[in-house]
């Protein structure tokens, strides 16, 4: 990274206030769903989904969905 802000790429300067942003917003609001426990289906489900996903699987395309539902 570049020595002071004036050697900074705009892409540079772009990330870093985005990073800081983005910590400073954790800090100020926390995490909502802190102390939460995720519902044994959920997790089950979740895991089910990582593993597909792992394996090179995929789901359903999203204009599939949206047709589906009506909605594309």
């Amino acid at each position: 990274m570049a020595a002071n802000l004036g050697q900074l790429s705009t892409d540079e300067l772009r990330e870093i206030i985005g990073s800081v942003v983005e910590q400073k917003l954790k800090e100020m609001l926390g995490d909502p769903d802190e102390g939460f426990e995720i519902r044994a289906e959920v997790q089950n489900r979740l895991l089910r989904q990582k593993k597909t996903v792992a394996n090179g699987e995929r789901g359903e395309e999203l204009d599939k969905v949206a047709k589906r539902l009506g909605i594309g």
